[in-house]
């Protein structure tokens, strides 16, 4: 049987994607980071900026109160730091905990409706204070000495964003752990090749800082503001950095399942925010930048796009091809293996191998529904936020 080039094209396309966008890219990253001179080193300050702590939370009963108290610990003057809370309208005791630490400055703003993360930011925007803003999330933990640092790179009037280091952590025998802990270092290690070029092209929604002027700038609801921000700041002439220093710790996610269903909304969030700010994949305006955004982000999602296409045309050539009836079936039991592993209870140790396999196949199948979901229009989705070991 003779196969055509357009069949070769089909099958190939997905690991051309993956290998440029996940192997190809970080290497140019890195040849040309290597001409490029290090990043001055930035002092403390004469005097501390002022700053608003932002985080929403949805039924976070659990760990809010622990989230705040690591806030209150964070090595900031008090007199500067702003922490509020948004609620999207919790329906536990979300409100009550929060409310208990008013007494030491800790401010709740709820809305009067479910709405969204990004909506609750946008209404809250008129009772921030503070010069930068600083966001994280309800299950994130920052280290006490990681706050200075974030804020101190504010000091170049050339940064409009600031990213934290994100560093998972929890229980290693979990079933996802290893191919989740695997990729957080691998992305920040390709977020400081881009500081290293200028400009990274996504925060990290865990811990980022943005100055006020462009936080205070609305996003639709399906927007992702931590993507965005990035996106918002070279709109302004601005550059957006990763800051090695600021770490905070990510809890692992015990299930892939949870997994599955936050890649899905995350990377659904992720399309809809770069069809909003779509001009800057133009190479002729933006130059660099739009070459990173181009592979950092679209090409590593267009690997989901071309998964199906390549998968038909694998199945028809395995009729009358044997090395077509090999890879199916190589394909088909990594796919039985992922499944088991999706189906395992939570918080099960499997061995690497499953894991991985649940891992891909957990990510294979978030990233067609993200793009499903997409071309269906179907850009806003109601914020669940994903549920982390406290």
């Amino acid at each position: 049987m003779e196969v055509s080039a357009v069949a070769i094209l089909l099958l190939l396309l997905p690991g051309l994607l993956f290998g440029y966008a996940y192997v190809v890219y970080p290497l140019l990253l890195r040849l040309v980071a290597v001409v490029r001179r290090p990043a001055p080193i930035i002092v403390d300050p004469p005097e501390w900026p002022p700053i608003s702590i932002v985080f929403s939370a949805y039924n976070e009963e659990l760990s809010v109160g622990r989230t705040i108290e690591s806030l209150l610990a964070l090595d900031y003057p008090e007199e500067r730091r702003q922490i509020l809370v948004l609620s999207d309208a919790s329906t536990d005791g979300t409100d009550e905990i929060v409310r208990g630490f008013a007494g030491r400055g800790v401010e709740l703003f709820r809305m009067p409706r479910r709405a969204g993360k990004t909506a609750a930011e946008n209404a809250a925007l008129p009772l921030l204070r503070g010069e930068i803003i600083v966001n994280t999330d309800a299950a994130i933990r920052i280290l006490p000495d990681s706050l200075k640092p974030i804020i101190r790179v504010f000091q170049d009037p050339s940064v409009g964003v600031a990213s934290g280091r994100d560093l998972s952590v929890g229980d290693v025998n979990a079933e996802a752990s290893s191919a989740e802990s695997g990729y957080v270092v691998y992305e920040m290690w390709v977020r400081a090749l881009e500081t290293r070029l200028g400009s990274i092209v996504g925060s990290s929604g865990c811990f980022y800082a943005i100055r006020r002027a462009l936080h205070q700038i609305p996003a639709p609801p399906e927007v992702a503001r931590d993507f965005a921000s990035a996106l918002t700041a070279k709109e302004h002439g601005l550059r957006a950095v990763s800051v090695d220093d600021a770490i905070c710790l990510v809890p692992r996610t015990t299930s892939l399942v949870r997994e599955f269903r936050r890649k899905t909304r995350t990377m659904a969030s992720g399309l809809a925010t770069l069809w909003y700010k779509r001009a800057l994949l133009n190479p002729f305006r933006h130059g660099l930048f739009a070459w990173m955004l181009w592979s950092h982000k679209l090409v590593r999602w267009l690997v989901f796009l071309a998964s199906p296409p390549a998968l038909a045309e694998l199945t028809v050539l395995s009729a009358d091809l044997v090395a077509a009836q090999v890879a199916l079936g190589l394909l088909l039991l990594g796919v039985v293996l992922g499944t088991v592993a999706l189906r395992s209870p939570e918080g099960t140790k499997l061995p690497p191998v499953i894991a991985l396999c649940g891992f891909a196949l957990a990510a294979h199948i978030a990233g067609i529904l993200a793009w499903a979901r997409v071309i269906r229009g179907q850009l806003h989705t109601v914020w669940e936020p994903t549920r982390r070991p406290t």
